[in-house]
């Protein structure tokens, strides 16, 4: 392993030679870039893992949202519950598909929607209820579906951290009325981009496959853009990342000259849809997302282990540790923490110890930079969520963390709280 290359909680870290090569081999394959067998064949697979009727793919988890929303027809500006403590990734469908986006805070002991405030917070115009799975963690379904159908709301499950996790041994996708899920370059499985939107209801089902016509295939050069990502992040820009700052002059380069694409671009950071949202999935991107989801239970088990590994390594040092219910099993997408100095412990990580640990979210809706006003957001409606965002970090779980990385992560959160 080069020493110059960082240990990171993101920057496509689920990235495998195989998962390089394959996208290398689809780069002088461009017949296979659109529409083919690898489609229908990751949407079965899916079908048959979750155990639901209808799985339609699309080329993001917020373009599956947004095709969710329109496949439910509902009236202008709707209202839509969902927690703070979230992605614009997760509010922006709702705004472009001319629905009206309201906040409720949530549980600082599994991030997830807080019921007690949810109570609050429905009234009449509310139809829908967006449940957030946050970081792999199930959210209490039990209350969820009581209160989903106390107030006649339709549940839609937010599963973009939580492809493999369970609730009361059900996984979850698969309790509401419709779910999402995402294969972005950070998720549980990847493809750099991708999405899919499930439901056991025909009629939703039926809609879904028709805007996925709609919306069509992306452009080969957007294609080509996710192609390169594994091969240029592998290959090329982590192993030099801090080899006189080469990998990051690289990534930055190709990001600006739009040889690679950002996770999140300017324009979603103000509400606006960039033209490449809402898209079917590529064949090209539906192949590397079959080949991650093939070693499905290899990551989860790493993700597992590593999760068990920090439970017993930092009990006792001033951190809290993720809370345990006996009713769920969570994916591990990210192990998150609490303190008081996270955004300084992030800080000292990457300057002094050259780990990337993870800063969702360091702010109520992440990233950094998305104007609130714009998400419709307004200050001090949610403070658990806000406090959250100033005292959580994520400690890394995917499949390149070695023996070895996950001992320095460990050295330095201890050396951190012993001082």
């Amino acid at each position: 392993m080069s020493y110059f290359k960082p240990i990171s909680i993101s920057l496509s870290p689920n990235v495998e030679k195989d998962d390089a090569n394959l996208a290398l081999n689809l780069i002088i394959r461009p017949w296979l870039w659109k529409k083919t067998k690898a489609i229908k064949q990751l949407e079965a697979e899916f079908k048959k893992y979750l155990g639901v009727k209808h799985a339609v793919s699309f080329n993001s988890g917020r373009s599956s949202l947004y095709a969710i929303l329109k496949a439910l027809d509902l009236p202008y500006e709707s209202d839509v519950l969902l927690q703070a403590f979230t992605c614009n990734a997760s509010i922006n469908p709702i705004l472009w598909a001319d629905l009206n986006p309201v906040y409720v805070d949530c549980s600082k002991d599994d991030y997830n929607i807080s019921t007690e405030d949810l109570k609050i917070k429905v009234t009449p115009d509310s139809k829908v209820l967006m449940v957030q799975h946050t970081f792999g963690m199930p959210a209490n379904m039990k209350e969820v579906i009581e209160l989903a159908k106390r107030y006649n709301l339709t549940l839609i499950e937010d599963v973009a951290h939580a492809l493999g996790a369970k609730y009361d041994g059900q996984k979850v996708g698969t309790f509401g009325k419709a779910a999402f899920f995402s294969f972005s370059r950070d998720k549980v499985i990847s493809c750099v981009y991708g999405g899919m939107a499930v439901t056991n209801d025909d009629k939703i089902g039926k809609r879904l496959e028709e805007l996925q016509e709609e919306f069509e295939q992306p452009n080969v050069f957007w294609i080509l853009q996710q192609l390169l990502h594994p091969i240029l992040l592998r290959y090329f820009i982590l192993p030099a990342y801090n080899l006189f700052d080469l990998g990051k002059i690289m990534l930055v380069f190709a990001q600006i000259s739009h040889l690679l694409s950002k996770a999140v671009s300017w324009q979603e950071k103000r509400g606006r849809r960039p033209d490449y949202f809402p898209k079917a999935l590529p064949n090209a991107l539906a192949i590397l997302a079959l080949n991650q989801f093939s070693k499905l239970e290899k990551l989860e088990n790493q993700r597992k282990n590593i999760a068990q590994v920090y439970y017993k390594e930092l009990a006792n040092t001033g951190f809290k540790l993720p809370a345990k219910f006996e009713e769920r099993s969570p994916s591990w997408l990210r192990f998150t923490v609490q303190h008081k100095d996270a955004h300084e412990i992030i800080y000292q990580a990457w300057h002094k110890q050259n780990i990337l640990i993870g800063d969702w979210y360091t702010t109520v809706i992440s990233p950094f930079a998305t104007n609130l006003k714009s998400m419709r957001y307004k200050p001090g409606t949610c403070p658990t969520a806000e406090t959250l965002a100033k005292q959580t970090l994520n400690l890394p779980t995917h499949i390149n963390i070695s023996k070895e990385d996950l001992k320095r992560i460990i050295e330095f959160i201890k050396n951190y709280a012993s001082k």
